[in-house]
This record gives structure tokens, C-alpha cells and sequence, in this order.
């Protein structure tokens, strides 16, 4: 009862400090991190209303862990294979040249033999996924080319903790007794999570997020998500692998499902709790009397560590084709140790590798070099020009920047979205049926499975970039719900609405949309004109009447708007005046004082 009663306190403590410390940096322009920072380190080495923040870090790994699914469900395998070069060059490369620079640095500085410097080299030369991220998250920067490099040698360090947690075991002595056949056994067990992971992804995930969006309980939907994100990160753990590398992977595989946009909007809101409370734990973590005695080996540490780093990766950006400002910015991004850095200090105190004291050294240093990374951010901005850090790549991730969100797939749906495909436009549709979305894929449109009434979904589905947004829903009270959350959140949308009847049409116009269209109202009259051909009129004639007929009822929907609706009918039953050959209408398109007659009404 006493843990459940701590437990309860703590995390209340966590959201309070999460509450009030966030918003207060954020309005003084520092960012939401640093809040979140100083957070932790208030209510934990200050007030010592928390003390175990090494065990709440680890909770709050799973921050990262949804972080990672998220910018895996952005990514389609093809997109990812265009990274490879920057994923195992220049991650490769930063990862090498700065741990060979750290390295004897650490050895200079005192944290013991040449083994415990390779360690803090090595685990040094690693950045915080979780920091630059959500500082690109912020900045909207995540799919700009210095976004997508930064993520690119963020991605390779996540595939390094692997052999550096292998190299800790064998500088402290842990695998004397391993064979090669051990180790060949581990890497074919790693080999095979991950090919199985790929054929659930490619063959099993999207029929069973059929059945389960079939039931049309929203809930087991988001249990499903969770169940997914965790237990691949479990997967790749209990194969050696990283949990953060499994839960990216998981997202990889699910880019290019029906379901994606979903599924996004579901972890958002899980991401974002334990992103937070991951960076409170940094700050929980952060030992101050272990900075207090070791004050100026930190002091002189964190800013060389930082200059070390930015150095490095601003030449290698350079040097591998990055601008002058892109190269800046992306060091500015990446100079601090990252949260893999607190794992192997950890593991490699536990293993003897490294003394106690300098491991707590050491994960101080990651700790204040993870503070003063906003700050270095900031700064960057100052010196650079934002126009082209915000230039997009070349191909853009699915449904990012479509030129239109089509919401709702119905037939009225259906039939708009191939003339906008067969002109070659960009249209990302959603549909809340599953049903729907089976058979649309069997005829090979590709559209998303998301509930458009949903603020997170229309986010995810890439309605910030979207010019025009579609409204096609069948029934009225679901249309006016998608609607009153794009007016409301995205004011600035350009919406075409799909009415259902006139007097839905005139709602709509009072709401300022920009373009609605009753889904009968061409049908019908194709259907009326085609009916006067065959009774013998002349194409032509009837052509004309059927304009005539459009240009009146677009008359009286503007006089209903002021009068009501039943004003302008008057004008139902009047006979167009039909124009003679190569000559000019006798009168214009209507007329509202024309009576009608008993003549007229035969």
C-alpha cells in the first residue's frame, strides 16, 4: 500500500512540475525541454520530493519508444533505403571520428586505463534521440533535408549501442567463456525478430487492424497500438537489440498501411506523456553533489564535449554536401550525449570497466550537455537563415503534402477523387470504415483508415500542408463534425463540402465554406437532359434548358439565403426562352418577375 501511495505521489509531482515549469520556459522562448528539465531537477535533487530517478528514466523510456514508431510510421522502406547513405555514411563517420577524438580526450582527463576511455569516448560520441527530435518535432524541421540528416545519424547511433554494449562485456571480462558459435547464434536470433518482424508487418498487421476496426470499438484499437509498439520494442530487446530500434522498425512496416494515420493519432498522446516524463527523469537523475565536488572537471567537460561534437559534425556535413547553414544547424542539434550514454556508464560501472564516482561524472556531464543543447539550438537559429533549413526534400513522405485531404470515400468520394488522381494530384483520403477501405483496395486505391472527426487524425493525415480539404461524408451530422473541427483548429483550411440536401447547402454557406455541392444535383440533371435526347429535343436545346435550369437554382439558393427557404419558387416551372440559331438569348438567364402561368404549370 505505501508503494502504491508513493507511486501515486510521484507521478503527481511529475505532472504538476510538467504543468507548470513547460508552459512558463515555453513563453520565455526556451522551449518546452528545458522545462521539463529544470521540472526534474526542482522537485528532485532541490526539494527531493523524488529520489529514485534512475528507475523512473527507465519507465520513461518508452518515450522513446513511441517516438521512434511515430517517425517510423513516416517513413515507407523505399524512403528509407534513398537514407542509406547518410545513415551509414555520415552516421557512420560521426560516430568514429568523434569517439576517436573523445577518446583520448577522456584519457587526458583522468577516468582511468585506456579501456575506460574507449567506453566514455565511445558512449560520449553518442546524441540524445529523444532531445533533437522533439526539438525538430517543435520546429516543424522533421521532414526538411537538416531534419532528415540529423535523424539519419541519430538512427545509426541507435544501431551502435549494439556493438558498444558488446564492447563494455568484453572490456570488463563478461564474455571470456563466449564461443563464436555463441555469438553466431545471437546475431542469427537477432536476424530472425527482425525478418519476422518485416513479414508481420507486410502479411499479418493489416488484416488483423481490419478485424479489429471492423468491431468498431475504438478502444481495443488503441490497446492493439500499444500492444504493437511495446511488444516489438520487447522483441528486439530480448535479442540484444535496442527497444527504440524495434519500435522503429515496427513503424517502418506499417508506413505504408491503411491504417497509418490511425494508428499515429492513437500513440501521439502516449508519446507525448512519456517524452515528458523522460526529460523530468534526466533532471531527477541529475546528481548535484556529484557536480558540486567534481565542479570544474564538469564545467571544463560539457562546453569541450559540445565544441568536440559540433566541430565534427559540422565538417562531415560539409564535407558530404550540406550548406554552410544546414551544416551549422545540424551541429547546433547534436552536440550532447545522449540517453544510450546513461546505459553505458551504467553497464560498464556494473562490469568494472569504469569506477562508480567517474560514471556519475560522466552521466552529469550528458546531463547538463542535454540543458544546454535548447540553448545551442537558439543560438543557431540566430546565426543561420531559416529560409533554407526549411526547404523540403525532393520526395516527400506519403500524405505529408498532398495537394488534397479527402475525408469520407463514399461514392460521391469516389468519383471526385479519380479526376483529381488522374490529373496527377497529391490526395491523401481517410474513411472510418473498414469495410470501405477492403474494397477500395481491391480496385488499387490506397486510402487511410482514421476518424475524420478527430483533430490528431487530420493532423497526421497532413492537413497543415494540405491546400484544399474534402469533405465527402455521407450522413449531415458527420459532415458538420468534420467541419466544425477543421474551422475551429485549422482556420485558415479551404474546405469543399459534399452537401446532402438544399437546405444543408445553405448551412453550409452560412459557415463560410468555400464550395459545397449537393450530391444529386449533376446526377440529376445529366439524368433530366439525357431524358429530353430521347424524347427527341436537340442535344443542343437540351443542353441549354440544363443550364438554365443550374444558373436558376444557384439564383434561388442565393435569394433563399436571405429569405428563406422556401423563397424563389417562382422560379421552378418557368420555360427558358430557347435562342435562335447564331443568335444571342432574347433575355437573360432568368428572370424572377416572370408569373407563372396555368400554361407554365402544364
Amino acid at each position: 500500500m505505501a508503494t502504491s501511495q508513493s507511486l501515486f505521489t510521484e507521478t503527481v509531482w511529475m505532472l504538476g512540475a510538467a504543468a507548470i515549469a513547460a508552459p512558463i520556459f515555453k513563453r520565455l522562448g526556451l522551449g518546452t525541454v528545458l522545462g521539463y528539465l529544470a521540472g526534474g531537477v526542482i522537485i528532485g535533487p532541490v526539494l527531493q520530493r523524488i529520489t529514485n530517478g534512475e528507475e523512473v528514466l527507465h519507465v520513461a523510456e518508452l518515450g522513446i519508444v513511441f517516438l521512434l514508431f511515430m517517425i517510423g510510421l513516416e517513413l515507407k522502406p523505399a524512403r528509407l533505403w534513398t537514407m542509406r547513405k547518410d545513415i551509414f555514411g555520415l552516421g557512420l563517420a560521426q560516430v568514429a571520428v568523434t569517439g576517436a577524438i573523445l577518446v583520448p580526450l577522456a584519457y587526458l582527463g583522468g577516468v582511468g586505463n585506456w579501456s575506460a576511455a574507449v567506453i566514455a569516448g565511445s558512449g560520449l560520441a553518442l546524441s540524445s534521440t529523444a532531445f533533437a527530435m522533439q526539438i525538430l518535432d517543435d520546429s516543424g524541421d522533421v521532414n526538411t533535408r537538416y531534419g532528415q540528416r540529423s535523424f539519419s545519424m541519430l538512427l545509426f547511433q541507435d544501431i551502435a549501442i549494439v556493438p558498444l554494449l558488446a564492447l563494455v562485456s568484453i572490456l570488463g571480462g563478461g564474455v571470456e567463456e563466449a564461443t563464436t558459435s555463441d555469438m553466431l547464434t545471437s546475431a542469427a536470433l537477432a536476424l530472425l525478430v527482425v525478418a519476422l518482424m518485416i513479414a508481420a508487418g507486410r502479411y499479418v498487421l493489416t488484416p488483423v487492424f481490419q478485424i479489429i476496426a471492423a468491431t468498431g470499438a475504438r478502444e481495443v484499437m488503441i490497446v492493439a497500438a500499444l500492444f504493437l509498439v511495446i511488444g516489438s520494442a520487447m522483441a528486439m530487446q530480448m535479442v540484444g537489440l535496442s527497444m527504440a530500434m524495434g519500435a522503429f522498425l515496427a513503424g517502418v512496416m506499417l508506413a505504408e498501411s491503411s491504417y497509418r494515420h490511425e494508428l499515429e493519432a492513437d500513440i501521439e498522446p502516449f508519446r507525448g506523456v512519456f517524452l515528458s516524463i523522460f526529460f523530468i527523469a534526466v533532471g531527477l537523475s541529475l546528481e548535484l553533489d556529484v557536480v558540486y565536488e567534481n565542479l570544474l572537471l564538469i564545467v571544463i567537460a560539457v562546453p569541450v564535449l559540445i565544441a568536440v561534437k559540433a566541430a565534427v559534425i559540422y565538417g562531415l556535413c560539409r564535407i558530404s554536401g550540406s550548406a554552410h547553414d544546414e551544416a551549422v544547424r545540424i551541429a547546433a542539434l547534436l552536440p550532447q550525449g545522449g540517453e544510450f550514454g546513461f546505459v553505458m556508464f551504467s553497464t560498464a560501472a556494473a562490469a568494472g570497466v569504469l569506477s562508480n564516482a567517474i560514471a556519475s561524472v560522466l552521466i552529469a556531464v550528458v546531463t547538463l550537455s542535454m540543458v544546454a543543447t535548447p540553448l545551442c539550438v537558439r543560438l543557431a537559429e540566430r546565426l543561420t537563415s531559416r529560409q533554407e533549413g526549411h526547404e523540403e526534400m525532393e520526395e516527400d513522405f506519403d500524405g505529408a503534402d498532398a495537394d488534397v485531404l479527402m475525408v469520407g470515400f463514399s461514392r460521391f468520394g469516389q468519383i471526385a477523387a479519380q479526376i483529381l488522381l488522374a490529373s496527377g494530384r497529391d490526395v491523401t483520403i481517410i474513411d472510418y470504415s473498414a469495410e470501405r477501405i477492403r474494397q477500395a483496395s481491391a480496385f488499387g486505391f490506397h486510402i487511410y483508415f482514421g476518424d475524420g472527426t478527430r483533430k490528431e487524425v487530420l493532423v497526421a493525415a497532413g492537413i497543415e500542408k494540405a491546400k484544399i480539404v474534402a469533405v465527402c461524408t455521407q450522413k449531415r451530422e458527420i459532415t458538420d463534425r468534420v467541419i466544425d473541427v477543421v474551422q475551429e483548429n485549422f482556420p485558415r483550411a479551404h474546405i469543399y463540402a459534399r452537401s446532402y440536401d438544399r437546405g444543408h447547402t445553405l448551412a453550409l454557406r452560412q459557415r463560410g465554406v468555400e464550395y459545397e455541392l449537393r450530391e444529386t444535383l449533376e446526377s440529376g440533371l445529366a439524368f433530366g437532359k439525357e431524358t429530353l435526347i430521347a424524347l427527341g429535343t436537340g442535344e443542343d436545346e437540351a443542353t441549354a434548358i440544363t443550364d438554365d435550369i443550374r444558373r436558376r437554382d444557384a439564383k434561388r439558393l442565393e435569394i433563399q439565403a436571405v429569405e428563406g427557404i422556401m423563397a424563389g419558387s417562382d422560379m421552378l416551372h418557368t420555360h427558358p426562352v430557347s435562342p435562335e440559331p447564331l443568335m444571342r438569348p432574347k433575355r437573360n438567364r432568368f428572370d424572377p418577375t416572370v408569373k407563372v402561368t396555368g400554361k407554365d404549370m402544364a
